[in-house]
């Protein structure tokens, strides 16, 4: 696994979740009181025994380099390799990158200078937990050219509007590649994690640019499926892919299920995360909490039901707050109730408001609003 290069794309699919993404990056949204996205994918990489990752920034990408820091959470503080992160202008003369090969071409010096031999390229828009020994030893012995990870999985109609459906043969080979296809129902969906040969992803990178082309899933999973052997790798592991807003919060509130949290944070396998040193969470005289994920910071003096609150946050006497998402350093003021309820960060609830939504419908309160 020494021989695997880690490149993670901090901003794929940002565009699913506009409302959570205007301020940050996909990589840094917050997930289940204490973590970001990108904890999900760096933990991997960091189990599976990748000592070299370079994370690939377009925009919004501050909260995430504060989150990252030098890489020592997840053990990839180094004199050399380690944690490198790109940001975005790599080349002057381009601008933003139109896609994934814009983004790869750019950092083709890195790519170069590394001692791998293969290279592991991954997105941020799933909440997963896996190694990647066996997916590399599956790419080495079926002597593909390219290895796809793919899960089988239900996928609804809106779910599949940023998806990409893999037709396979027998034997595992990807026959074609289907881009946001207009399908629902059980389907094999790629999971935007692939490897290949370090020496093959520099020539492909190179061609597609010298071409214009700037889709990895276009114009080299899609384009090139009948060209090189492209082999997909089925995880069959807990995952919760986000399309939506709606997606991810439910992705949320399946963590309050211990069966989920089992399958997720299983204790041979960590999920790491910035560590930060704030008091436990106090707990005021009369306050009731039951199923619900409280981080360090948070001070409730009222009831908490089915919900999920982030660092800082506060819960004024007598207010309720129950199956909802409650980002950090938000308060909620007293005799508020809320249900159904996403606040992102420093959201202020005044004293005495009602706010309620649906279980498919929550209400989503923006980061800084007084209610």
């Amino acid at each position: 696994m020494k021989n695997l290069l880690g490149i993670v794309f901090s901003n794929s699919h940002k565009h699913i979740i506009s409302e959570l993404t205007p301020n940050r990056c996909m990589g840094s949204l917050p997930v289940g009181g204490r973590y970001r996205l990108i904890d999900f994918v760096l933990s991997t990489l960091a189990n599976s025994g990748v000592e070299d990752v370079g994370i690939i920034t377009q925009t919004n990408y501050q909260s995430l380099m504060e989150h990252l820091g030098n890489g020592r959470e997840w053990d990839l503080s180094r004199k050399s390799g380690g944690l490198v992160i790109f940001p975005p202008f790599s080349r002057t003369e381009s601008g933003m990158y139109r896609g994934r090969i814009d983004a790869l071409y750019s950092i083709l010096g890195y790519l170069r200078s590394s001692p791998a031999t293969h290279v592991i390229i991954c997105d941020c828009d799933m909440i997963f937990n896996t190694t990647y020994e066996d997916m590399l030893l599956s790419h080495i012995d079926s002597g593909a050219d390219i290895t796809i990870l793919y899960k089988k999985m239900p996928l609804e109609a809106d779910a599949a509007k940023d998806a990409c459906v893999l037709s396979l043969a027998e034997d595992g080979r990807v026959l074609d590649v289907m881009i946001s296809p207009p399908v629902a129902g059980e389907h094999n969906v790629y999971l935007n994690i692939m490897i290949t040969s370090k020496s093959l992803l520099e020539y492909l990178v190179s061609s597609c640019y010298s071409h214009n082309q700037y889709s990895l899933a276009r114009d080299i999973l899609q384009a090139k499926a009948g060209q090189y052997h492209i082999h997909a790798y089925e995880y069959t592991g807990y995952v919760s892919r986000l399309y939506s807003l709606q997606s991810y919060y439910d992705a949320n509130m399946a963590l309050l299920d211990p069966q989920v949290r089992r399958l997720l944070f299983p204790r041979e396998m960590p999920i790491y995360t910035r560590v930060r040193d704030e008091a436990p969470v106090r707990y005021g005289l009369g306050s009731k909490v039951s199923n619900s994920l409280l981080a360090d910071g948070c001070v409730v003096e009222g009831e908490v039901e089915n919900s999920i609150l982030f660092r800082g946050v506060t819960v004024g006497k007598n207010a309720k707050v129950k199956n909802s998402i409650i980002m950090q350093e938000t308060v909620i003021g007293e005799n508020s109730h809320l249900e159904w309820v996403m606040t992102d960060k420093n959201v202020t609830v005044r004293e005495g408001r009602m706010l309620t939504g649906f279980r498919t419908y929550p209400i989503y309160i923006a980061k800084g609003s007084v209610i």
